[in-house]
């Protein structure tokens, strides 16, 4: 079923969704100026994705201007003609879409904290009770600015069925079957991140809990122990952003 504009009521769902999460990175500092990328898969289509306007800060996108695109990042439908999609920055969603059916949201950020994590030897470290919800993440080696499509075999690799990977020396990538749970998992990422930065910069000895309360915690933190994290948080994100500017849903 269509609505009088010729779009599925998925798509629309979809699309307000999805800028709604754009300013939600936005609004918790999460954004990179006009760049990365956060792609949701539209249900019910044959791998037709959105994508933010390339030019567009993350606090201007709204449901109507979000980029129609293809697998291969053809576009499909643009309603901000004069501005395109970064194409050479898509290889990573491209990858992980292409790959994992199971996965409709995509999150990509440059943070600070992110990229600091990454830069690390040791990388994520238990040092909280929201890092060991990560004590397992995967990491995908730097291998330059991403354009060279044979990446994304590995990186998919590297990935395997996880919600989330660190990007050495660049930085974070969440992945969710909704939207809400992509934010959510991205969210306490970041935050695992700057509490771990914070903790190092005291220069102080850490505390590390045993490994047998670590790997409780993150089994504990699994969508299929108790719930999948971010949908019960979801419709509060929603009202922020409505009391914030509605205009994410025109």
């Amino acid at each position: 079923m269509s609505t009088a504009s010729g779009m599925s009521p998925e798509e629309r769902d979809t699309r307000i969704q999805l800028a709604a999460c754009y300013r939600l990175v936005a609004h918790f500092g999460m954004s990179d100026l006009i760049y990365n990328h956060i792609t949701a898969r539209i249900p019910g289509s044959d791998d037709h994705l959105l994508i933010n306007p390339y030019g567009l800060m993350y606090d201007e996108i709204t449901a109507s201007s979000l980029v129609k695109i293809d697998l291969d990042g053809r576009v499909l439908s643009n309603p901000v003609g004069e501005y395109g999609i970064n194409a050479a920055g898509y290889v990573i969603h491209s990858a992980v879409h292409g790959a994992r059916r199971d996965v409709q949201c995509v999150i990509h950020t440059h943070t600070r904290a992110g990229m600091a994590v990454s830069a690390l030897k040791c990388g994520l470290l238990p040092l909280t009770q929201t890092a060991m919800r990560f004590a397992k993440i995967p990491y995908h080696d730097y291998e330059s600015v991403a354009i060279d499509l044979d990446e994304r075999e590995r990186l998919v690799a590297d990935l395997g069925q996880s919600e989330a990977m660190i990007l050495r020396n660049h930085g974070l990538l969440a992945v969710g079957p909704t939207i809400a749970q992509a934010f959510n998992t991205l969210y306490w990422l970041e935050m695992a991140c700057k509490a771990q930065v914070d903790a190092l910069s005291a220069n102080r000895e850490l505390c590390v809990p045993p490994p047998d309360i670590v790997e409780k915690t993150w089994h504990l933190y699994q969508p299929t122990t108790r719930r999948p994290f971010g949908e019960l948080e979801w419709p509060a994100m929603l009202r922020l952003m409505d009391k914030k500017d509605p205009g994410y849903r025109d």
